[in-house]
């Protein structure tokens, strides 16, 4: 016999009075699997082993108070991510105050009504779905940039580290902080289409043939069609980058020969970051460079392969990169 899991939220209702309860029960258990706890300390046990995705918290409670509850869910690691909605009879903007500084996301006042209990918490849930989503996908994009990374006999620190001096760079440009961590999220997938690269061209210890160097330009196209055209701003912008992070600025680069600023900006930082970690990264094919000959380079670089802005941001960034990357050598 097949046994179909129950896939509905799981909502933890804490209440002293039984009648509060039931009120609860009967508004959310169509939709929702719920548990139910009458004291603070029950609750945190069963918050921390049944880990609900929301919880409906009293606070007039004897014992340990809704706020103390609440303030000790968020001070744990396991429960701090569970939002947390007041229902209780106190309303003024006081206790809302009280409420907010604990880490509760909304607040209930009783008596309930019906309409109101079932659209807070669908809100609730839809954010923390929304949060979850975007974390996964977060996930795929780092995990598919360090694939492409191994392939190439790099250490999937690579993207990492280049991701950040990415983002520093970028904020040294003054890049706002909002699209910069965005900037950062989309890094790591610059150099996915190597996948798609034959290992007897991307791996061969010598130089390569005019013939083999086509194919090996062919990774920004491969790595765009693997992002592929999606509606997430994201995926959007690691198409982008994967796509013409190897244009110069000069217009020697590839795969559109483009100049100046007709390259995308995000695609001009990643360059630069890219390329400054390459050279300070030890391969197998040579040993790491000085940060003070690599930043020579990249100077005398300045308005040919790199933005001249850009490269004066790096400079602005340098000590920050230079911390950044003692933290994340390879092992």
């Amino acid at each position: 016999m097949i046994t179909h899991r129950d896939s509905r939220p799981t909502l933890l209702v804490v209440d002293d009075e039984p009648l509060n309860l039931q009120v609860l029960r009967q508004i959310l258990q169509q939709d929702y699997q719920l548990i139910f706890a009458r004291d603070g300390e029950k609750a945190l046990a069963l918050a921390q082993s049944e880990k609900p995705h929301l919880i409906l918290l009293d606070i007039m409670m004897p014992g340990l108070t809704g706020l103390e509850t609440c303030q000790r869910l968020k001070q744990n690691p396991v429960t701090q991510g569970i939002p947390v909605i007041f229902v209780t009879a106190l309303a003024d903007d006081r206790d809302e105050t009280e409420g907010f500084a604990v880490g509760c996301v909304d607040y209930i006042t009783k008596p309930v009504s019906a309409p109101i209990v079932l659209a807070r918490v669908k809100s609730q849930l839809s954010l923390v779905s929304a949060e979850v989503l975007r974390e996964t996908r977060l996930q795929v994009i780092q995990r598919l940039g360090r694939a492409a990374e191994y392939k190439d006999n790099e250490t999937g620190l690579h993207v990492i580290r280049m991701s950040h001096y990415a983002r520093e760079i970028a904020l040294a440009a003054g890049m706002g902080e909002a699209d910069a961590e965005e900037l950062f999220n989309a890094a790591p997938m610059h150099d996915v289409g190597k996948m798609g690269i034959p290992d007897a061209v991307l791996q061969k210890p010598g130089k390569l043939t005019p013939g083999e160097w086509e194919i090996m330009k062919q990774h920004v196209q491969i790595g765009a069609e693997i992002i592929g055209d999606d509606d997430s701003s994201l995926l959007q912008l690691a198409s982008k980058i994967a796509l013409y992070h190897h244009e110069k600025w000069d217009g020697s680069g590839y795969p559109h020969g483009l100049a100046g600023e007709a390259i995308p900006f995000e695609a001009r930082v990643v360059a630069l970051a890219d390329v400054f970690d390459a050279l300070t990264s030890k391969r197998p094919y040579k040993e790491p460079w000085t940060i003070e000959d690599t930043t020579n380079y990249i100077l005398n670089e300045s308005n040919k392969q790199f933005d001249p802005e850009l490269v004066i941001a790096f400079q602005t960034a340098l000590p920050k990169i230079i911390e950044i990357r003692a933290g994340l050598l390879d092992p």
